[in-house]
Protein backbone atom coordinates (compact mmCIF):
# COMPACT_ATOMS: atom_id res chain seq x y z
CA UNK A 1 0.00 0.00 0.00
CA UNK A 2 1.36 3.48 -1.15
CA UNK A 3 0.07 7.09 -0.98
CA UNK A 4 -0.25 8.70 -4.60
CA UNK A 5 2.72 10.00 -5.45
CA UNK A 6 4.87 8.06 -3.02
CA UNK A 7 7.52 5.55 -4.85
CA UNK A 8 7.13 2.13 -4.41
CA UNK A 9 10.67 1.19 -3.87
CA UNK A 10 13.63 3.63 -3.35
CA UNK A 11 17.09 2.50 -2.66
CA UNK A 12 19.15 4.30 -0.51
CA UNK A 13 22.78 3.85 0.27
CA UNK A 14 23.69 5.63 3.91
CA UNK A 15 26.31 3.04 4.80
CA UNK A 16 29.68 2.56 3.55
CA UNK A 17 32.01 4.82 1.73
CA UNK A 18 31.75 6.74 -1.72
CA UNK A 19 33.52 6.36 -4.92
CA UNK A 20 34.26 8.94 -7.63
CA UNK A 21 34.36 8.25 -11.19
CA UNK A 22 35.60 11.22 -13.46
CA UNK A 23 37.07 11.13 -16.99
CA UNK A 24 39.87 12.80 -17.54
CA UNK A 25 40.83 15.47 -20.13
CA UNK A 26 42.15 13.72 -23.50
CA UNK A 27 44.82 16.09 -23.79
CA UNK A 28 46.16 15.89 -20.33
CA UNK A 29 45.86 11.69 -20.88
CA UNK A 30 48.37 13.06 -23.95
CA UNK A 31 50.35 15.14 -21.56
CA UNK A 32 50.99 12.68 -19.14
CA UNK A 33 52.31 10.06 -21.43
CA UNK A 34 54.78 11.86 -22.96
CA UNK A 35 56.21 13.11 -20.12
CA UNK A 36 56.62 9.49 -18.49
CA UNK A 37 57.66 8.42 -21.77
CA UNK A 38 60.43 10.92 -21.96
CA UNK A 39 61.32 10.22 -18.11
CA UNK A 40 61.18 6.11 -19.01
CA UNK A 41 64.25 6.90 -21.59
CA UNK A 42 66.49 9.14 -19.17
CA UNK A 43 67.94 6.13 -17.03
CA UNK A 44 69.31 8.86 -14.24
CA UNK A 45 66.11 10.51 -14.02
CA UNK A 46 63.95 7.33 -13.79
CA UNK A 47 66.75 6.43 -11.05
CA UNK A 48 65.88 9.70 -9.16
CA UNK A 49 62.45 9.79 -9.44
CA UNK A 50 62.51 5.98 -8.22
CA UNK A 51 59.22 5.17 -5.85
CA UNK A 52 59.27 0.82 -6.16
CA UNK A 53 61.04 1.43 -2.37
CA UNK A 54 58.29 3.18 -1.06
CA UNK A 55 55.51 1.03 -2.60
CA UNK A 56 53.60 -2.47 -2.43
CA UNK A 57 53.49 -3.25 -5.89
CA UNK A 58 55.46 -6.40 -7.39
CA UNK A 59 56.27 -4.30 -10.61
CA UNK A 60 58.11 -3.45 -13.27
CA UNK A 61 58.46 0.20 -12.86
CA UNK A 62 56.87 3.05 -10.11
CA UNK A 63 58.38 7.04 -9.77
CA UNK A 64 56.62 9.91 -8.82
CA UNK A 65 55.53 13.19 -10.80
CA UNK A 66 57.72 15.74 -10.85
CA UNK A 67 56.06 18.80 -8.81
CA UNK A 68 56.94 21.34 -11.09
CA UNK A 69 54.96 18.89 -13.79
CA UNK A 70 52.13 18.21 -11.89
CA UNK A 71 51.11 22.03 -11.99
CA UNK A 72 52.32 22.80 -15.36
CA UNK A 73 50.34 19.76 -16.89
CA UNK A 74 47.27 20.93 -15.28
CA UNK A 75 47.04 17.66 -13.26
CA UNK A 76 46.48 18.79 -10.12
CA UNK A 77 44.33 21.18 -11.45
CA UNK A 78 42.15 17.85 -12.39
CA UNK A 79 42.70 16.49 -9.07
CA UNK A 80 41.36 19.27 -6.84
CA UNK A 81 38.17 19.90 -9.48
CA UNK A 82 37.72 16.48 -9.15
CA UNK A 83 38.19 16.06 -5.48
CA UNK A 84 36.11 19.08 -4.82
CA UNK A 85 33.05 17.88 -7.07
CA UNK A 86 32.94 14.64 -5.55
CA UNK A 87 32.90 16.15 -1.77
CA UNK A 88 29.77 18.29 -2.97
CA UNK A 89 27.92 15.44 -4.47
CA UNK A 90 28.56 13.16 -1.90
CA UNK A 91 29.10 15.17 1.50
CA UNK A 92 27.37 18.30 0.35
CA UNK A 93 30.33 20.60 1.79
CA UNK A 94 32.32 23.05 -0.17
CA UNK A 95 36.25 22.15 -0.29
CA UNK A 96 38.59 24.82 0.78
CA UNK A 97 41.89 22.96 1.32
CA UNK A 98 43.46 20.81 -1.34
CA UNK A 99 47.25 20.14 -0.82
CA UNK A 100 48.88 16.84 -2.61
CA UNK A 101 51.27 14.81 -0.72
CA UNK A 102 52.35 13.18 -4.01
CA UNK A 103 51.74 10.97 -7.00
CA UNK A 104 53.30 8.42 -8.54
CA UNK A 105 52.92 6.11 -11.85
CA UNK A 106 52.99 2.42 -11.92
CA UNK A 107 53.66 0.21 -14.80
CA UNK A 108 52.85 -3.06 -14.96
CA UNK A 109 53.52 -5.90 -17.04
CA UNK A 110 52.73 -9.78 -17.46
CA UNK A 111 52.28 -11.54 -14.56
CA UNK A 112 52.75 -8.57 -12.01
CA UNK A 113 50.34 -7.36 -9.50
CA UNK A 114 49.92 -5.47 -6.48
CA UNK A 115 49.06 -7.12 -2.91
CA UNK A 116 46.14 -5.47 -0.95
CA UNK A 117 47.31 -2.19 0.43
CA UNK A 118 46.04 1.10 1.52
CA UNK A 119 47.47 4.93 1.35
CA UNK A 120 48.16 7.83 3.66
CA UNK A 121 46.91 11.30 3.44
CA UNK A 122 42.95 11.87 3.56
CA UNK A 123 41.70 11.13 -0.24
CA UNK A 124 43.51 8.49 -2.98
CA UNK A 125 42.68 7.86 -6.20
CA UNK A 126 44.01 6.20 -9.32
CA UNK A 127 43.56 6.79 -13.25
CA UNK A 128 44.56 4.93 -16.16
CA UNK A 129 46.81 6.36 -18.99
CA UNK A 130 47.34 3.30 -21.36
CA UNK A 131 46.10 -0.80 -21.08
CA UNK A 132 46.81 -3.79 -23.19
CA UNK A 133 44.26 -4.56 -25.70
CA UNK A 134 43.61 -7.72 -23.67
CA UNK A 135 43.90 -8.54 -20.49
CA UNK A 136 44.41 -12.97 -21.06
CA UNK A 137 42.03 -15.42 -20.41
CA UNK A 138 41.17 -17.01 -16.92
CA UNK A 139 43.43 -19.79 -16.07
CA UNK A 140 40.85 -21.62 -14.31
CA UNK A 141 38.51 -21.82 -17.13
CA UNK A 142 35.41 -22.86 -15.24
CA UNK A 143 35.49 -19.86 -13.74
CA UNK A 144 32.62 -17.47 -14.56
CA UNK A 145 34.76 -14.09 -13.82
CA UNK A 146 37.85 -13.25 -15.22
CA UNK A 147 39.75 -10.31 -12.92
CA UNK A 148 42.76 -10.42 -14.79
CA UNK A 149 44.23 -6.63 -14.72
CA UNK A 150 41.80 -5.33 -12.80
CA UNK A 151 41.84 -3.51 -9.42
CA UNK A 152 39.46 -3.77 -7.11
CA UNK A 153 38.27 -1.88 -3.95
CA UNK A 154 37.71 -3.66 -0.82
CA UNK A 155 35.77 -2.49 2.55
CA UNK A 156 34.42 -4.18 5.44
CA UNK A 157 33.00 -7.47 4.99
CA UNK A 158 30.51 -9.11 3.03
CA UNK A 159 27.03 -9.17 4.71
CA UNK A 160 23.11 -9.60 3.62
CA UNK A 161 22.50 -6.36 1.26
CA UNK A 162 25.94 -5.38 1.38
CA UNK A 163 28.94 -6.05 -0.48
CA UNK A 164 32.30 -5.70 0.19
CA UNK A 165 34.49 -5.76 -2.72
CA UNK A 166 34.08 -3.66 -6.00
CA UNK A 167 36.08 -4.96 -9.35
CA UNK A 168 37.22 -2.21 -11.70
CA UNK A 169 38.09 -3.32 -15.91
CA UNK A 170 40.60 -0.16 -16.15
CA UNK A 171 39.91 1.92 -19.28
CA UNK A 172 42.37 4.67 -20.59
CA UNK A 173 40.95 8.05 -19.55
CA UNK A 174 39.27 7.06 -16.23
CA UNK A 175 40.05 7.95 -13.05
CA UNK A 176 38.59 6.67 -9.69
CA UNK A 177 38.78 8.32 -6.40
CA UNK A 178 37.94 7.30 -2.72
CA UNK A 179 39.32 7.62 0.84
CA UNK A 180 42.94 7.23 1.51
CA UNK A 181 41.81 4.09 4.24
CA UNK A 182 39.86 1.51 1.41
CA UNK A 183 41.91 -1.25 0.77
CA UNK A 184 42.51 -2.45 -3.11
CA UNK A 185 44.40 -5.15 -4.61
CA UNK A 186 45.82 -5.36 -8.67
CA UNK A 187 45.34 -8.25 -10.26
CA UNK A 188 48.17 -9.97 -12.79
CA UNK A 189 47.65 -10.50 -16.30
CA UNK A 190 48.58 -12.93 -19.22
CA UNK A 191 49.13 -13.03 -22.61
CA UNK A 192 50.53 -9.88 -23.96
CA UNK A 193 53.76 -7.66 -23.79
CA UNK A 194 51.73 -4.67 -23.66
CA UNK A 195 52.00 -2.32 -20.45
CA UNK A 196 49.18 -1.34 -17.95
CA UNK A 197 50.02 1.83 -16.98
CA UNK A 198 48.20 3.63 -13.62
CA UNK A 199 48.42 6.86 -12.07
CA UNK A 200 48.04 7.40 -8.46
CA UNK A 201 48.37 10.03 -5.47
CA UNK A 202 47.48 11.03 -1.93
CA UNK A 203 46.18 14.06 -0.60
CA UNK A 204 45.28 16.27 2.44
CA UNK A 205 41.97 18.33 2.58
CA UNK A 206 40.24 20.40 4.98
CA UNK A 207 40.47 19.25 8.62
CA UNK A 208 36.57 20.21 9.06
CA UNK A 209 35.91 17.66 5.92
CA UNK A 210 37.89 14.60 6.76
CA UNK A 211 37.45 14.94 10.33
CA UNK A 212 33.59 14.27 10.98
CA UNK A 213 34.03 14.59 14.39
CA UNK A 214 34.05 17.87 14.66
CA UNK A 215 30.62 18.68 13.11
Amino acid sequence: MKNDGDELIKVIRPFGPSIARVKMPNDLVQNLNEYIDKIILDENKSKDLSHGDRLAGHVTQEFKLENEFIVSSGFQKFLASSVSSWMKLSENKDLKEFKLISSWVVRQFENEYNPVHWHGGHVSGVGYLKVPSSFGDNPQKNKKYNNNGKIELIHGSRQFLSGSSMSVLPEVGYFYFFPHYMMHTVYPFTGTKEERRSISFNALLDEKIFNVFTN
